[in-house]
């Protein structure tokens, strides 16, 4: 892997995540881990993306799959141990990629020997490691914050009188970063992974890790409506976004840039939902910077249109501070897969999208194969966001199927039956399938992204919107004297072209006429 143009290899790359319950199960009990990552590495290789990020691998009861950590310094034996993690991590860096881990800073599990010390009484020497008040006078709650799964945020401890805050479940306290002590052990468990050789982390719902002294209420969110998650029925104005987490990023970015020099150290990925102005905000200064890259849900969020995501675009860049670099993404292990939500012919228009527009992508696995709805039936459900609210529409564990890797059983993923079901149709849309088709989805994705590592353009030069018809985006990429135009057609009918040129690649078979056809977008030198 190279350094193109003097750019940092977090800003010309591509990341790729992996959801390791769901990637390759090496030892038959039917859910992924670090031995399975390591045996599928060649696939992630080939794709020509430049880093890994996994999903949670530490120990813990699994109240939430791995983001209630019991222990931020080992690996949970069902993925391995330590030594398998190495040798991942070796295998990794022996590909000339980059490893990142999923780093979760406000809320560890309940079994957590810190929590558990925390909990043993009032006067324990880690009570203030977590958050913990006495009830409103009515004895209720301290106050009325809602956790992101429905219910209270706050569980009473009938022990010592006191509730704790958990912004998620109950299992998941929430940690103090207001305590020096805490916070000094969480930046050695940073350091821990990075003194390993870790690449960098994504740092889960980063912006929650502070909450406003005094706990005020968080005001009522008049356009809530029943059919909406319990969680927005509040604005999460006081329990979220405080000025004080900025410092926290900084000092974690500090840590991170010791490692390595300029351009060459750790990256930092923070999970932040905010509108664009206060997400800007995550990137710090150029004195003070924070994390490197504020991760950029937009294309997951907004309507699938054309006119939508141009004005979108334009805003996002908009907003960006002179030393941001933007990113973008279009499926995560928590959002519905592109190709269940906008089809799979616009899932090829949705690869070109993300793989062209300006900043870092981070592609999610199993997209690459346009994997699409799959339906889990009630008495296989296993998110306890679907479990504690069914029925509208926010389970993840349709976004968390297992791999399909070729047409044996299980698809190659086990030789039992998955923790999840497999996609419906994984005997034919499976890795080996599409490796031998050329008109495929992993044919597209590996040819977009060996066009991005060949033209710098795509991987670090200017953007600029473009004018085209409706139904269409279009935009040039220009990097010295190297132009590429990209023209997307997001509409069901042809449009005409807005320019000219060599065609370099099309999400359809064969190039384009004097027209763009029906989903389809090109790339033109």
């Amino acid at each position: 892997m190279t350094q193109r143009n003097d750019h940092p290899w977090w800003e010309s790359g591509t990341v790729y995540q992996i959801y390791p319950r769901s990637f390759q199960d090496s030892d038959g009990d039917g859910v992924g881990d670090l031995a399975g990552i390591e045996r599928r590495l060649d696939h992630v290789a080939s794709l020509g993306v430049d880093a890994i990020w996994l999903s949670p691998i530490f120990p813990s009861p699994m109240a939430d799959f791995g983001y209630d950590v019991a222990d931020y310094c080992g690996v949970a034996p069902l993925f391995g141990d330590l030594a398998a993690f190495d040798r991942l991590l070796a295998a990794v860096h022996a590909r000339g990629l980059k490893l990142l881990l999923d780093f979760v800073p406000n809320h560890s599990s309940d079994q957590h020997p810190w929590f558990v010390e925390s909990r043993s009484g009032r006067d324990s020497s880690k009570r203030d490691w977590y958050i913990w008040r006495d009830p409103a006078p009515d004895g209720g709650p301290p106050n009325n914050w809602i956790s992101d799964f429905g219910g209270s945020a706050w569980e009473y401890d009938a022990a010592s009188g006191q509730y704790y805050l958990h912004a998620f479940l109950k299992q998941q306290p929430d940690l103090n970063w207001r305590n020096p002590a805490l916070k000094a052990a969480m930046l050695d468990a940073m350091r821990f992974w990075f003194d390993r050789g870790v690449d960098g982390f994504r740092i889960d719902v980063l912006w929650h890790i502070v909450k406003a002294k005094g706990f005020p209420d968080n005001p009522v969110n008049p356009y809530w409506r029943p059919g909406i998650t319990e969680r927005d029925r509040l604005i999460q104005q006081h329990s979220t976004d405080q000025p004080e987490a900025h410092a926290i990023a900084a000092e974690m970015r500090a840590l991170a840039d010791d490692y390595g020099a300029k351009g060459q150290g750790r990256v930092l990925i923070g999970e932040i939902f905010l509108p664009n102005d206060r997400h800007a905000r995550w990137y710090g200064t150029r004195e003070r910077p924070q994390v490197q890259l504020p991760f950029n849900f937009q294309l997951i969020e907004n309507a699938w249109d054309a006119a939508t995501l141009r004005t979108m675009i334009a805003a996002y860049e908009a907003s960006l501070p002179a030393h941001g670099w933007p990113n973008w993404v279009i499926g995560s292990h928590d959002a519905p897969r592109i190709a269940a939500r906008v089809g799979e012919a616009q899932a090829r228009v949705a690869a070109m999208l993300l793989l062209t527009l300006r900043g870092t992508p981070t592609l999610y696995q199993g997209d690459e194969l346009g994997i699409g709805q799959v339906e889990i039936p009630a008495d296989r459900v296993r998110d306890p966001q679907e479990l504690r609210q069914p029925g509208i529409g926010i389970g993840r564990d349709r976004s968390r199927t297992p791999m399909p890797w070729d047409g044996s059983a299980f698809a190659g993923f086990s030789t039992v039956e998955p923790w999840l079901p497999l996609n419906p149709d994984w005997p034919t849309r499976n890795v080996a399938a599409q490796e031998q088709d050329a008109g495929s989805m992993l044919t597209l994705y590996r040819r977009l992204l060996a066009l991005r590592r060949e033209r710098a353009a795509l991987s670090v030069g200017d953007f600029r919107l473009l004018d085209a018809a409706d139904g269409m985006l279009a935009y040039e990429r220009r990097q010295g004297g190297e132009v590429l135009r990209v023209a997307l057609n997001l509409t069901g009918e042809a449009r005409p072209l807005p320019f000219g040129g060599e065609m370099l690649v099309s999400t359809l078979h064969d190039g384009p006429s004097d027209h763009l056809r029906a989903d389809e977008g090109v790339i033109f030198g």
